[in-house]
């Protein structure tokens, strides 16, 4: 792996700030610890900083006033739940934890603004972009929606996610379709409560649920082509308290995935009209309502050129899959992706020992890939803003 040799050097001091922010986890919008450390280093770096767009959001700013403009994204928030590893920079914090790789990513980033700042030889513009939210909340959008590229203004946006499963060392995209669209929906269901003993004198809520359910499973196998990838996954049901009494409401939830915004179209209208149609048929009422929502990530396929020769050049050939298979999984980087032309990049966790499910109570980053997620970020800007190199 050819990481940059200075980079190489800050590798104690960018893995005791990973560790660190990794005992101290904290939730969308909360980053607050986390977003005044990264915004005095940045300063501390010579890097000018903005604060508190989408409340906890950091954008720090490299510029030589003329020349191209990139962006690099990380996202720094952490998960609610409990932490099962019992390591010294285990979470701090019960019930929050980095299980999700957000601490690596914002080191990683922390580390390629740390040698750019005193190293780098650009002419041009850079924003760092450290995200709050990402989990579930909508950061991006709302960091969008506050002006961020109005305010800061990029000609592209890059951003990475640790893949556990993927050797440590390697670098995975594709261009087009890499990563799913996401919508969380809740179904309500009204029916009328009764008597176990009478269900005659009610309308079954539960009964409807059940039904609904199948009915659902049944969109993806019979309105989408075969050879467009799509899931309906139901993940909660909740209805009744007690063993004699047929409860007068239920409510379902769960999430829609799929790369193409048509098929997305269609999902979330069948959505609606099943679980309508299902309910009218037994004298029911049905209340759909969607809640977090985020595109596909879709790569512009000139800039995950520029990110796979970048990769190669340091990690070599081998290390790097310039086409991955799509996943389901999604990542709300695409809203970025959506406005201006970028790629999403994975970069190996290991296959093994610390590669770890995310989400998973024992995940941890792998340090061991800092300075060549550092490197990437460096590497990458220096080529995105080649024509303005300083020789």
């Amino acid at each position: 792996m050819a990481v940059i040799t200075e980079i190489e050097k800050y590798k104690d001091e960018l893995v005791r700030l990973r560790r660190d922010l990794h005992a101290h986890p904290e939730l969308a919008y909360k980053e607050k610890r986390t977003a005044r450390l990264v915004s005095e280093l940045l300063k501390s770096w010579g890097v000018q900083v903005d604060q508190g767009i989408a409340e906890t959001g950091v954008v720090g700013t490299l510029s030589t006033g003329s020349g191209p403009s990139i962006a690099l994204r990380a996202d720094m928030d952490a998960l609610p739940m409990a932490e099962a590893n019992t390591f010294d920079h285990k979470s701090q914090h019960v019930g929050c934890m980095h299980a999700c790789g957000h601490d690596g990513h914002t080191a990683m980033l922390l580390g390629a603004a740390k040698y750019l700042a005193e190293h780098g030889q650009y002419k041009g513009t850079i924003r760092f972009i450290f995200q709050p939210a990402e989990e579930a909340a909508g950061g991006a959008k709302r960091m969008l929606d506050e002006g961020l590229f109005d305010s800061f203004t990029v000609d592209a946006v890059f951003g990475m996610h640790n893949w556990p499963g993927l050797a440590a060392g390697s670098f995975a995209t594709c261009p087009g379709p890499m990563m799913a669209s996401l919508d969380c929906f809740d179904i309500h269901i009204a029916g009328q409560g009764t008597h176990g003993a009478t269900p005659q004198r009610g309308i079954d809520p539960i009964m409807i649920s059940a039904e609904l359910i199948g009915a659902l499973q049944t969109v993806v196998s019979r309105n989408i082509d075969p050879n467009e990838p799509a899931v309906i996954s139901i993940t909660k049901m909740h209805a009744g308290d007690a063993h004699n009494v047929i409860p007068a409401q239920a409510h379902l939830g769960g999430g829609i995935r799929c790369f193409n915004p048509k098929i997305r179209e269609i999902l979330c209208r069948r959505i609606v009209e099943v679980a309508e149609g299902v309910c009218s048929a037994h004298g029911a009422f049905a209340e759909v309502e969607f809640l977090t929502q985020a595109p596909a990530v879709i790569n512009t396929p000139e800039s995950a050129e520029l990110a796979c020769q970048v990769a190669t050049d340091i990690a070599g050939g081998e290390k790097v899959v310039s086409n991955v298979a799509p996943v389901m999984v999604s990542e709300d980087f695409s809203y970025m992706l959506e406005k201006k032309p970028g790629c999403f990049m994975f970069i190996g966790n290991g296959e093994g020992e610390g590669g770890c499910s995310i989400h998973n109570p024992n995940y941890d980053f792998n340090d061991d890939v800092l300075t060549l997620g550092s490197s990437y970020w460096v590497k990458l800007t220096e080529s995105f803003l080649s024509e303005a190199v300083v020789d």
